[in-house]
């Protein structure tokens, strides 16, 4: 069952129908509002919410399919419309409130179409695309797949659901659309079909175009053997409210620690061998987690030490450590970093004020942050990023915009410019913590883009998540020259990341065409420290990878 809270704000929407030589699509009327409802609460367990703000009172949603068997597509945009809404997918004749999504190929045309029923009432999209598009399995897949999403999208938009600012387009990187219709079609024609044939806000298309730019430098400035390398260090201070990341709390986990380097060094000895004997280059350096500067200096010159010692590291362009919490940053440690070649440093406050840190959970003050980037300048040769977090639980748009020119007033070399978003096993999701309403959010990133940009920023790379306040997304922004490259590689997937570290996700990309290899090891730090010896045997799949894959061939 549904139910979409309407404000005031809600306009009517019209559309006509146009037939551009593949796609019959629909161009919406910009009465629709992009922003969401007012304030509203994390939906405690047993009370579901959309993205919009409108309470669901039911965690399921009854599928039928008919003439398809595209379930990944169908559960994307039903992520995409109602977060948190699981599917199911019962047998017999359809009934009940429920979604129909039925494919049906004709002599013409081949057509989409979802029937959504709630409240006794039948709201119907359509989405349909020539068969001569269908010219091969894979394009026929995917543009059929895309009829799919685009009929329930519409039946979504009938029923009332406002207009998502992304609008029909689904996944993690909007680039990945957009690159090839550039590639293809060049940026203005891009943009109109991103615009027409995903319903994306004119404001979201520019957004995505400017990344886009990004990304195709970054691309044309790699090379065969270039390789991203990838540090995880599972450890933080303290756990935040709105995390799920699998990191432990040093005050309950110190125990740990040790053995965890211990295992951490042997593989990257074994990651190291395999990169040495296929002649890969790393190009760039990621320590992430957890909050890596949770180490003793010593700690960090064992890894640091370790690394360089296994990898040939001449053709660094940069190297990137997140000393993200302030309580865990001293000179002594960054004067470790800087001594072995690190040059970007993650200082992230989320917010700058004493009462959303201490709503989050962080056992430091406002001050504090701006006292460790003091000390990140005294030390000197980093550029820094700093992390803010649009809808944190006790903000509003008033005290994200001070956040914001507090950060400006810092003058870092990068922001990065976060949504909210509502993961399971946080404790912000569990508790029912207020946090403020879509339209809000959409307030703050408003003001975040404007005065990004009046300050000389510009956005270099974006993704989305699942379960984001009112489905926005996250975005790095850069002065000019301080592109933080690995941020581009790993969202636009330009080359393979070698990871290591509990948790850590090596993607190995292959750019003619065929199937990326991705396997991550054990993500909890005991676990990861039990099965070491299977963790490094695993890196032989770097080898057969890329012997089968021919990527390394002149």
């Amino acid at each position: 069952m549904f139910f979409f809270k309407k404000t005031e704000n809600f306009q009517c929407f019209c559309f006509k129908l146009r037939d551009d030589s593949s796609f019959l699509t629909v161009e919406f009327h910009r009465t629709v509002c992009y922003n969401g409802s007012a304030g509203r609460r994390a939906a405690p367990a047993g009370d579901k919410r959309d993205g919009n703000g409108g309470v669901r009172g039911r965690e399921n949603v009854r599928i039928y399919l008919s003439g398809h068997e595209y379930r990944y597509a169908v559960e994307q945009m039903l992520l995409t419309l109602f977060p948190g809404e699981r599917p199911e997918y019962p047998a017999g004749e359809p009934e009940g409130e429920r979604l129909e999504v039925a494919l049906h190929r004709a002599a013409v045309y081949t057509t989409a179409s979802c029937a959504l029923l709630r409240g006794g009432k039948r709201f119907r999209g359509t989405a349909r695309a020539k068969n001569s598009a269908l010219t091969d399995r894979i394009t026929t897949e995917r543009i059929c797949q895309r009829l799919v999403k685009n009929a329930m999208y519409r039946a979504a938009l009938a029923s009332g659901l406002r207009r998502p600012v992304w609008g029909a387009l689904t996944g993690v990187r909007p680039g990945k659309v957009l690159l090839p219709l550039i590639r293809a079609h060049g940026e203005a024609e891009a943009l109109v079909r991103l615009e027409r044939d995903y319903d994306v806000s004119p404001e979201r298309a520019a957004l995505c175009l400017d990344a886009a730019r990004h990304t195709l430098a970054a691309a044309d400035s790699l090379e065969g053997r270039d390789v991203c390398l990838y540090v995880g260090i599972p450890f933080c201070p303290t756990r935040c409210a709105y995390c799920s990341f699998v990191s432990q709390s040093v005050e309950k986990s110190m125990k740990l620690i040790e053995p965890f380097l211990d295992a951490l060094l042997r593989e990257i000895e074994a990651t190291g061998e395999q990169a040495r004997r296929l002649g890969l280059r790393p190009v760039a350096v990621y320590f992430g987690g957890g909050t890596p500067t949770t180490l003793s200096p010593e700690q960090l010159e064992r890894v640091c030490a370790k690394l360089e010692s296994c990898f040939e590291l001449s053709a660094l362009r940069e190297y990137t450590v997140e000393a993200g919490r302030p309580d865990t940053i001293t000179a002594e440690k960054l004067a470790v970093l800087r001594a072995h070649g690190v040059d970007r440093v993650s200082v992230n406050p989320q917010s700058m004020s004493d009462a959303v840190l201490e709503a989050i959970g962080r056992r430091h003050s406002a001050a504090d942050i701006v006292a460790a980037l003091e000390t990140v300048r005294a030390v000197g040769g980093f550029a820094v990023n700093m992390d803010l977090i649009a809808g944190l639980p006790g903000d509003s748009a008033e005290g994200f915009r001070a956040t914001l020119e507090t950060v400006l007033a810092l003058a870092p070399e990068n922001v990065t410019v976060h949504t909210l978003s509502l993961k399971r096993g946080s404790r912000i999701l569990a508790e029912g913590t207020p946090l403020p309403g879509a339209e809000e959010v959409g307030e703050m990133l408003d003001f975040a883009s404007a005065r990004l940009r009046a300050e000389g920023y510009g956005p270099y790379y974006l993704y989305r998540q699942k379960f984001m306040s009112g489905g926005f997304e996250n975005v790095g922004w850069t002065r000019e020259g301080c592109v933080n490259l690995y941020n581009i590689c790993i969202m636009e997937e330009l080359c393979s990341i070698l990871a290591m570290g509990a948790g850590g996700s090596t993607k190995l990309i292959r750019h003619d065409g065929g199937r990326n290899l991705r396997f991550i090891a054990p993500k909890y730090p005991l676990e990861y420290i039990q099965g070491i010896d299977g963790v490094c045997a695993e890196k032989e799949q770097i080898g057969t990878f890329y012997r089968e894959s021919g990527e390394l061939e002149e």
